[in-house]
């Protein structure tokens, strides 16, 4: 079986940017859906983020996944939760602790 922390930086960042870049491209996907699926969204790897550089701050994290500052992307994107959506959230969050 592959070790993940013998994956080469290089080959890491590079699959990192094309996650990035397709969460970009995909803003369609609400995070909440994600979620809700996988229990993980784009705030969550903007935090990530921040805490790998130990410099940048919570909004200059979130600008680089969301390529725009974060206020923009919730204005032109983001809609309203449903009662369900919340809820398959809440069920999925529970299983990362």
């Amino acid at each position: 079986m592959a070790d993940l922390d013998t994956l080469d930086d290089a080959v890491a960042a590079a699959a990192f940017r094309r996650l990035v870049r397709h969460l970009r491209h995909r803003d369609d996907a609400q995070n909440v859906d994600l979620m809700g699926l996988a229990g993980f969204c784009r705030n969550c790897l903007s935090d990530w983020v921040q805490e790998a550089d130990g410099g940048l701050s919570k909004d200059a994290a979130r600008e680089i996944v969301y390529g725009m500052p974060y206020a923009q992307w919730k204005a032109e994107h983001q809609g309203e939760a449903s009662p369900e959506q919340l809820r398959r959230m809440t069920e999925s969050v529970a299983k990362n602790a």
